[in-house]
């Protein structure tokens, strides 16, 4: 027996930030998934600060939809370095190797 899925809503202050291992100056907010009740989808926010990073890497079978919210980085997506802010939007397919540096002052939340 199946159960229809529940509509859930999460403040964001309601979770609390946990460093990202392998990454500098990099914190990660898991707002929906499996543990709030969303049993088929992930929502995070990360958090970059000045000189953060998160290094290369790819994922074989798990695509990204992103959007920053605050502040300004540079992304590579297969080796192409791009710079991001503020209301862009940014889809890497599975398979594509990615990285974040924040070179700013500021933090960068997406």
């Amino acid at each position: 027996m199946s159960h229809a899925p529940i509509a859930v809503v999460r403040a964001r202050n309601s979770v609390a930030p946990q460093l990202v291992p392998r990454c500098r100056g990099t914190s990660i907010q898991v707002l929906l998934g499996p543990e709030s009740g969303v049993p088929n989808f992930i929502t995070r926010q990360f958090t970059v600060e000045p000189g953060g990073r998160i290094p290369c890497h790819r994922h074989d079978t798990i695509e990204h939809e992103q959007v920053i919210l605050d502040g300004a980085m540079v992304i590579s997506l297969d080796g192409r370095e791009t710079e991001v802010a503020a209301g862009d939007s940014i889809f890497i397919p599975a398979g594509v190797s990615h990285w974040y540096e924040n070179r700013g002052s500021a933090a960068v939340r997406f």
